[in-house]
């Protein structure tokens, strides 16, 4: 299996455990010029953008440690195409959230990070 077939897997996995926790998915894979979005969802009054990392055992270090600065300002332009694009206000309210799989493990950080309005 290739590395975007293992990302797919546990892609498809972690929207499964977060369906299954209360969230509702709207869109997956969202790709635009600004960079892309793994998955989107509504949660308790949020739309979520939701960034899913996976590692395999701790030698290329931990997942969640993988959503850098750099990563978390393509993840926010994304966020602002998604909005534009969709046609959403600037009123709704908008939470991201980051996935990491490690060792067969789920963790789920909600507002893992603030929308970062200058990169």
């Amino acid at each position: 299996m290739n590395k975007r077939q293992t990302g797919a897997q546990w892609e498809a996995q972690a929207a499964e455990y977060l369906m299954q926790n209360g969230m509702r998915i709207v869109e997956k894979n969202f790709r635009c010029r600004q960079g892309e979005i793994d998955l989107i969802g509504y949660h308790e009054g949020y739309l979520v953008f939701v960034e899913v990392k996976y590692r395999s055992t701790f030698g290329s270090g931990y997942a969640l440690e993988a959503v850098d600065y750099r990563k978390q300002c393509r993840i926010c332009k994304a966020a602002d195409y998604y909005r534009y694009s969709r046609r959403l206000g600037a009123d709704i309210s908008v939470r991201y959230d980051v996935i990491g799989i490690q060792n067969g493990k789920i963790e789920w950080i909600q507002n893992a990070f603030p929308h970062i309005y200058k990169c």
